[in-house]
């Protein structure tokens, strides 16, 4: 049973009610913001919960034992503070929320309702919808090794071993041209084999998108110009004269890992496991020996 503040209890037994809902959001990155459904700004806890953004919540879902509850809350991208940009840079994505019941007469009766964190957040023109998901959707989160043919370490680090500062896997660059949104053409500090970074990131150091970060998908070379397809359009526009960093890129093959890198003995996928092909293989007509003894002796 939730116990409900003396404050508010003695408010909740009067006549009449004067009951809002507010919502602190607090980014990863240590930036938090207020909001109410309420007709004026109210502040409490250090936080001013601004009012008039248009927000209000749909209704919200609680599960008996391990299921996933939560709900929506909706509102402008303009009057909030929640710029379109900033969420496509992905600052918002795992933000925590608290949903408060206050008391807008005296907000020091309040009750904490629900701690949840930021699902998909959907915009559409101006407006915003985000997904509230209860804590209890972090048991749905795959933990622990993949056991697949590829390895299932990320390119640099702990696990891998490259040391991402050697200058033999990392570049600086400078955009020549948007040629579209996620297609730059570029010019590189280094002279790089055709191909070595297809795969690899690349991070903003100067523009607009300074700071953030996008997933190469090719690279490919004309002379001294490069050109480079992102998997996703940056958050900003990209213009002449920005600059990035490009580190390279891995497919997670034993033979990209031994050849190119010669990093095989950190190598951490399982390259002879057999794969549903051999399973369902047959018997005959074939060299292999299929006795269930080993196929490298």
């Amino acid at each position: 049973m939730r116990a409900i503040p003396a404050a508010l209890a003695a408010r909740l037994d009067g006549a009449a009610t004067t009951l809002c809902r507010c919502w602190a959001l607090h980014r990863r990155d240590g930036v938090s913001f207020g909001f109410t459904d309420h007709d004026r700004d109210l502040s409490f806890g250090g936080l001013t919960y601004e009012a008039r953004t248009g927000l209000e919540a749909a209704e919200a879902s609680t599960e008996l034992g391990f299921a996933v509850g939560g709900g929506e809350v909706a509102g402008a991208l303009t009057s909030t503070g929640i710029h379109e940009a900033d969420v496509a840079a992905g600052l918002y994505d795992g933000a925590g929320i608290e949903t408060w019941l206050v008391d807008w007469m005296v907000p020091e009766a309040r009750l904490l309702l629900d701690v949840a964190n930021l699902g998909e957040l959907r915009r559409a023109g101006g407006a915003f919808v985000a997904e509230l998901r209860g804590l209890m959707h972090r048991l749905d989160v795959p933990t622990g090794r993949l056991f697949r043919a590829t390895c299932d370490a990320d390119f640099g680090d702990a696990r891998c071993g490259i040391a991402l500062t050697d200058p033999r896997y990392r570049t600086t660059g400078t955009v020549l041209a948007a040629l579209e949104p996620s297609r730059l053409e570029v010019t590189l500090a280094d002279d790089f084999a055709p191909g070595w970074f297809s795969g690899g990131g690349l991070t903003w150091t100067g523009g607009a998108n300074t700071g953030s970060t996008a997933d190469l998908r090719a690279e490919s070379r004309d002379g001294a110009i490069a050109q480079l397809d992102l998997w996703e359009p940056p958050p900003r526009p990209v213009v002449p004269g920005d600059t990035f960093r490009l580190t390279a890129g891995c497919d997670k093959r034993l033979a990209t890992c031994r050849d190119r890198f010669a990093n095989a003995v950190n190598f951490q996928g399982f390259p002879h496991m057999p794969g549903n092909d051999f399973v369902l293989r047959g018997v005959g007509g074939g060299p292999a020996r299929l006795d269930g003894g080993s196929l490298f002796r």
